[in-house]
């Protein structure tokens, strides 16, 4: 139970930092900054507790407060994967080494920035249940959203738009599948190429990625590793 409420704690404060800095920036209204609508969806849907939303709002209303800015780590981890480590901090000097930690002590190494960023793209990304994806298809295409991908297999389908249509590409769904619930509706790196991982590396990339995600700075952690199961 312990381990469950840290976890728990711990997506809690990385929400609460990340609509903080979001509502510090663009404004504290949703209905003005769209971004900060997205972040307070995913919150709610991760079973963020009102009170922890409403508190970093407050905090950026306030105006004081800590003074974050966004830092961006790309490396190499086991087997030749590669990793975009997205992170909020407030001492840049800890927070990559930090960093450069998690991928010397399993199996990784840090590169320079734009090292593998390249090798990904910026994607609104959506999931929900379905299998018509020519239907879903020809809604988009007449609210002229501009489809990267889409896919239908075991009754979810993906759909990809680029990331600056994500709200529009939100309402077209909504609009062609009244009541519809989304798995996943949010903005990602998608990788264009997979690495398959197994045996020894997938152990190792699975550590290397537990370690990222207990870091207090790092908020996202995309990468391109597939895991043999």
């Amino acid at each position: 139970m312990a381990k469950t409420a840290g976890a728990k704690t711990k997506v809690y404060s990385k929400y609460g930092r990340e609509i903080y800095v979001c509502a510090k920036s663009g404004g504290i209204d949703p209905n003005g900054n769209l971004t900060l609508r997205r972040l307070i969806d995913n919150a709610k849907k991760d079973q963020v507790p009102t009170h922890v939303i409403e508190r970093a709002i407050d905090k950026a209303k306030g105006g004081g407060g800590e003074d974050y800015s966004a830092a961006r780590y790309e490396g190499f981890g086991p087997g030749g994967c590669m990793l975009i480590v997205d992170c909020l901090t407030d001492n840049n000097n800890r927070t990559y080494n930090d960093v450069r930690q998690c991928f010397a002590k399993n199996g990784g190494k840090i590169g320079g920035p734009g090292a593998v960023a390249h090798m990904f793209d910026h994607q609104a990304v959506f999931v929900f249940k379905g299998n018509d994806e020519d239907a879903i298809l020809e809604a988009l295409m007449i609210a002229d959203i501009d489809v990267s991908d889409i896919e239908s297999e075991d009754g979810m389908i993906t759909v990809l738009t680029p990331n600056t249509e994500f709200f529009k590409a939100k309402t077209a769904l909504a609009e062609a599948m009244p009541g519809i619930e989304f798995e996943i509706d949010d903005i990602s790196y998608e990788p264009q190429t997979l690495a398959n991982l197994n045996g020894e590396d997938a152990a190792m990339f699975e550590q290397l990625e537990a370690a990222l995600n207990d870091c207090d700075d790092v908020q996202k952690v995309y990468h391109n590793a597939e895991l043999d199961t």
